[in-house]
């Protein structure tokens, strides 16, 4: 058996082997299934946490997606990466007829092959997302969704040198890839606190010999990090919210009230135009992102009517009642949700099915209303200085 990109550590007892795969080569699967069949070992871990490995068995089940609670609890941006990453690997599986994350799946095959206890042995994606989202300021965020996009977008072919470069991280670091060079920080969520996380279920696994199937890019962290003990609470704990977004949020809506009811008392025809330019700056914005998804009318209505309100109310937003109505209005069928990561490839795809409609319907409408308030909010001010 060859023992290349194989690490053996010996702490505490118990032998560990780490096998460095590549995520989207075919000889990593084999050489997966070779060290577990002659190693037999007590546990294996792999590189997945429950919701990836459940897609990984029973594949994305779209057709099963709650729209309504996807809008509902605020995870738009959140579909959105998976959708990236989905997209990302088909992109990748049909260049290179390959099956990205083969070698995880024979991992867990010639888990149950031995006997051996599976252990899913990495952060649920959803946190490290959060853990990165929330550790970046407006700027950040906009870059991340824009490089998520472009990735979505993208019809571009994956050279080889690339995919040799990708050949040594998961999926979710080639994604990101790019961005984490602008924005070094995010390289402790993304890859440093995983490696901890990773190195401590290893650590925990049970029995005396352990095989973990690994990105070959975590290797080396884990390598260090097997050594110490991990919190694993800490590591999975959301950071606590800033308070400034919030206090922005409501001060914005209270000012603008507030001016609008004194020049509504003091002269009544310029509270009337001060209200008439916030509604049609708000709901006209809002509206126009929902037209540029191609919103049924009563869409579109219904994000003009809303803006005005909901920019009044940072706990509320347009584009969940413009998602909503859309998703009531012209419901997606299953084979919207089948479709999916095949119709995010092209441009046209996004935007024809009725599920990435719905999302763009979101996203436009709660961009057009946070523009309608900054250039809404500064007419009512000048309104009220022209007046007074």
């Amino acid at each position: 058996m060859s023992e290349e990109n194989i690490t053996r550590l010996h702490l505490d007892g118990k032998e560990y082997i780490l096998i460095g795969t590549a995520h989207i080569s075919k000889n990593s699967a084999e050489q997966v299934k070779e060290v577990i069949e002659q190693e037999r070992p007590d546990s294996v871990c792999v590189e997945l946490d429950a919701g990836r490995y459940q897609s990984v068995m029973e594949g994305n089940k779209w057709k099963e997606m709650d729209i309504f609670k996807v809008i509902k609890e605020k995870k738009a941006t959140l579909l959105l990466m998976n959708l990236a990453i989905s997209s990302f690997q088909n992109r990748m599986a049909k260049q290179f007829d390959i099956k990205p994350g083969q070698e995880m799946i024979q991992g867990i095959e010639s888990a149950k092959e031995v006997d051996a206890k599976l252990v899913l042995a990495d952060r649920n994606i959803q946190i490290t997302f959060s853990r990165i989202w929330r550790g970046l300021g407006f700027k950040g965020k906009a870059m991340l969704l824009s490089q998520v996009i472009a990735s979505i977008f993208s019809d571009e072919s994956i050279s080889e040198e690339e995919l040799e470069k990708m050949k040594k991280q998961d999926t979710i670091n080639a994604i990101l890839d790019e961005f984490t060079d602008s924005f070094p920080q995010l390289k402790v969520p993304l890859i440093d606190e995983r490696d901890q996380y990773l190195a401590e279920k290893i650590r925990k696994a049970p029995g005396e010999k352990v095989v973990a199937v690994l990105g070959a890019a975590h290797v080396p962290g884990i390598t260090k990090e097997i050594h110490k003990k991990h919190d694993l609470k800490k590591l999975t704990a959301l950071p606590p919210k800033s308070k400034a977004p919030k206090i922005i949020g409501w001060s914005i809506p209270i000012l603008i009230l507030a001016i609008i009811a004194y020049t509504f008392f003091a002269n009544p025809d310029a509270g009337l135009q001060q209200t008439l330019s916030w509604v049609l700056w708000n709901g006209g914005l809002s509206a126009l992102g929902a037209a540029l998804a191609f919103g049924h009318p009563l869409t579109i209505l219904s994000a003009f009517i809303a803006a005005p309100i909901t920019s009044l109310n940072p706990l509320l937003a347009a584009g969940w009642f413009a998602g909503i109505a859309q998703a009531f209005l012209v419901k997606p069928n299953v084979s919207d949700f089948e479709k999916l990561t095949e119709d995010v490839f092209t441009f046209k795809g996004f935007w024809r099915n009725k599920v990435t409609r719905i999302l763009l319907i979101v996203v436009l409408a709660n961009l057009g209303s946070s523009l309608g308030t900054f250039i809404g909010g500064a007419d009512v001010v000048r309104l009220f200085f022209q007046n007074f």
